[in-house]
């Protein structure tokens, strides 16, 4: 299974490559295959850092999204949802110098992020090229990655990463010195950016070779950072620096494409979605229904319905055979929430609903245009199918200028100053999303929401933050900002522990699902190749900067 996944994830990475940039030009007439680490070309290696990255994203950003109820989570009890193996690829395609069978890669391209950085690093101390552009991209993407593991995984290897001939069994380091070490990796980037060194011919798929952009990303991950633990001083520094992802323009994020063979270039979630046997995912009942009640604007960009009618909801029949659940009688702990049935047409499922899938592909709710670039929702309920809609050139959405926006409101002190980046965040988002409508040249967009209609939902949104007191107030701003990462909901995970919000959550479909996740296990490919890593027994070990209570208690919404 892992062989498949691996050639899964080198053809779709590979695709990205070759769609993401036309005027990327690749001569493979040498094989790369034939070249020692220390003799490949540096543009390559880059290309394979920016790969495995936005390989990795797409993975913690799901599984982000799925404990959060952005996304559908598949499983009723939380340690057997996320076994051993959830973090495996992320591992290899951050440290990796083997195939996951222990054999030493022969393509220097194909290492993982950690050695083809080093690589990098050589190549350029042997060459009279000037290589540090890509080094500091390597230095930068490497950096965010780590955070990302030690904030799932609790624990990473940094001091002893890198070199398997002195260190074969790497040792993991703590977080609070991963966290640091990663920082640390920041600050040596941004000084080889300052120098604005060329790209070499090098293909930068993020921000085509901007090295100022590139300064606000790296800013805007320490304000992440600072966030996450809680260094409001260093991250009030930030901001008034200025120097920092404030607007849309400056968004971090991966374009894909919407080549169908041959790779196949485009956003995974329209490949699952867009299909001549119609959708294989399930979109998340509760935001779904979060979003309709609300009437909120990014509906109909977010979510595409095939059907105008959900079995089992107001004023509709069941239906056994397509919804199983709708002839359920809802259990206690469901009460005041949706179980099974969205009014209006949108066909998902509860968190951690496992029930079989029946043949329901041409009836549940696909992704919209908004990021996979599918079909925008003009209530047409027709189907999916090969090539509909935006034909798959979505984005896979990093760290946006909104996110930014609900940092600082997390940050700010007064009420005032909160709804003030309530709004931003809000106004931010909303425009982003509609951006997207044109992807689908098919649909009426005469439907699309107003201007006026934007207006008023902002403002309405505001106006209740405004009036609402404690929990209430936070409820609002928390539900927002998790709406705003739909497509990228890595750090709704990190919020979610820090804060314990929003406490408006649908349960799990299991009473009791076992206490909510508050670290992942360590890889298992890890643990059974390297003598100095224990396995964890649960997923109830709290990450250095998670301070709250122990779970089941918290987060009270699981």
């Amino acid at each position: 299974m892992k062989k498949i996944i691996k050639y899964i994830t080198v053809v779709f990475t590979a695709g990205v490559l070759l769609n993401s940039c036309e005027t990327t030009d690749l001569d493979l007439r040498t094989s790369p295959n034939d070249l020692a680490a220390d003799q490949a070309d540096p543009n390559l290696l880059l290309n394979s850092i920016q790969l495995a990255y936005v390989a990795n994203m797409y993975t913690i950003n799901d599984i982000g999204s799925e404990l959060t109820r952005i996304d559908y989570m598949n499983g009723r009890n939380y340690f057997n949802t996320y076994p051993g193996d959830t973090f495996d690829d992320i591992w290899e395609r951050l440290y990796s110098s083997t195939d996951g069978n222990n054999d030493v890669f022969t393509n220097a391209v194909d290492l993982g992020i950690f050695p083809n950085v080093e690589n990098l690093k050589t190549i350029d101390a042997e060459s009279d090229t000037d290589f540090s552009f890509h080094i500091a991209v390597g230095q930068t993407l490497k950096a965010h990655m780590l955070l990302l593991v030690t904030d799932y995984l609790g624990k990473a290897t940094l001091s002893q990463a890198g070199n398997p001939a002195e260190f074969p069994a790497p040792l993991l380091d703590d977080g609070e010195d991963v966290y640091a070490g990663a920082l640390a990796l920041l600050t040596e980037a941004e000084a080889l950016f300052a120098a604005d060194p060329a790209t070499q011919g090098g293909v930068d798929f993020f921000y085509g070779g901007d090295t100022e952009n590139w300064i606000k990303l790296i800013n805007t991950i320490r304000l992440k950072a600072a966030v996450t633990t809680g260094d409001t001083s260093t991250f009030n520094s930030i901001i008034a620096g200025g120097d920092y992802i404030a607007e849309t323009a400056d968004d971090f994020q991966w374009q894909y494409g919407t080549r169908e063979l041959q790779p196949d270039t485009r956003h995974p979630d329209y490949n699952d979605d867009y299909t001549s046997s119609g959708a294989n995912l399930y979109q998340n009942n509760w935001l779904m229904n979060n979003m309709l009640v609300k009437n909120d604007p990014r509906i109909r960009y977010y979510f595409y319905r095939q059907e105008s009618e959900t079995p089992g909801a107001q004023d509709v029949a069941p239906n056994e055979e397509l919804l199983a659940c709708s002839l359920a009688i809802p259990p206690a702990h469901y009460e005041g929430f949706v179980y099974c049935s969205v009014d209006n047409g949108y066909w998902g499922r509860s968190h951690g609903n496992n029930e079989g899938g029946p043949p329901d592909g041409f009836q549940k709710t696909a992704a919209g245009v908004y990021p996979a670039g599918g079909r925008f929702d003009d209530s047409s309920f027709d189907v999916v199918g090969l090539g509909f809609g935006g034909g798959g050139g979505g984005i896979e959405p990093i760290i946006l200028a909104s996110y930014v926006d609900f940092w600082q409101a997390e940050v700010a002190t007064s009420a005032a100053a909160k709804a003030t980046f309530l709004e931003a965040g809000m106004t931010k988002s909303i425009a982003k999303v509609q951006s997207f409508g044109s992807l689908d040249s098919g649909a009426d967009l005469s439907v699309a929401p107003s201007d006026d209609d934007v207006t008023a939902y902002i403002d309405g949104i505001v106006a209740d933050y405004s009036a609402a007191t404690g929990d209430d107030q936070t409820n609002i701003l928390s539900e927002q900002y998790w709406i705003a990462l739909y497509g990228g909901g890595v750090e709704a995970f990190n919020y979610y522990r820090r804060t314990g919000f929003p406490t408006t959550l649908a349960p799990n479909w299991e009473l009791n699902p076992g206490a909510f996740p508050r670290s992942f296990l360590y890889p298992q490919t890890e643990v059974i190749t390297n003598s100095n890593v224990s396995q964890k027994s649960d997923l109830s070990t709290q990450v250095f900067w998670d301070t709250n209570p122990a779970g089941p208690a918290f987060p009270s919404a699981n």
